[in-house]
């Protein structure tokens, strides 16, 4: 399939008039189709089932690069799959897009794609410890973003509890930053933990909470 095949079959998923209430909601600059995202859920299930793995790989680079906003959502769709052997170019894919992350709705479904992997080879929270150092502010935020797998497991091994401590450190270095997404990405992680592991999560809160904003705390006690 070509990219221009795959462009066509995206815009037949155009819903007229829709395109410029979704731009003002995403707040983008880029060219936005009108495309429903179950639409985008359809294609990239399509593609997932008659493409092999490098032409979905090669897919989802080209649509990238297109600078679309379903484009690149249809990229990161595309590379959602929790098996994948020989993985390494999916994930060299995925770290690639982070730099460029401009907006909540790209990066989480690049990050939904991207925690498969991580989630495939563990040893990748080195690389995505480097992100948390980033002056980026959307590639600090995908450290949180993308290591959500860690917060939902109700019986963790030692291995996933030290990924979980390790995380919640990076958290711990983001308390004082001011920036809204990132206040919103901490109290994620700790919101969604607090449904596994309420300890973890009370023992931050008393330690790091006065320095979280007032809702980002409240958030992260919803559940406790």
């Amino acid at each position: 399939m070509t990219l221009d095949d795959a462009l066509a079959q995206l815009k037949a998923g155009i819903e007229p008039g829709r395109a410029e209430g979704m731009a003002t909601y995403h707040k983008q600059t880029r060219t936005v189709l009108g495309i429903p995202n179950p639409v985008l859920n359809d294609l990239a299930k399509g593609w997932r089932q008659t493409l092999t793995l490098p032409e979905r790989t090669a897919l989802a680079d080209q649509f990238w690069r297109t600078d679309i906003f379903e484009a690149r959502i249809a990229a990161a769709k595309l590379l959602t799959q929790a098996r994948i052997r020989e993985d390494e170019p999916v994930w060299r894919l995925i770290a690639s897009w982070v730099p460029g992350f401009d907006s909540w709705a790209i990066a989480d479904h690049a990050c939904d794609a991207g925690e498969r992997r991580l989630v495939a080879d563990p040893a990748r929270i080195d690389e995505v410890e480097t992100w948390t150092r980033s002056d980026h502010m959307w590639t600090r935020r995908a450290a949180l973003v993308i290591t959500l797998p860690w917060t939902k497991q109700n019986h963790p091994s030692e291995q996933d509890l030290a990924i979980r401590d390790r995380v919640l450190g990076w958290a711990a270095s983001y308390a004082d930053d001011r920036d809204w997404f990132i206040q919103k990405a901490v109290a994620w992680w700790l919101r969604d933990l607090s449904k596994h592991d309420a300890a973890r999560v009370t023992a931050f809160l008393e330690t790091h909470g006065s320095r979280l904003k007032p809702f980002a705390r409240k958030e992260a006690a919803k559940y406790l």
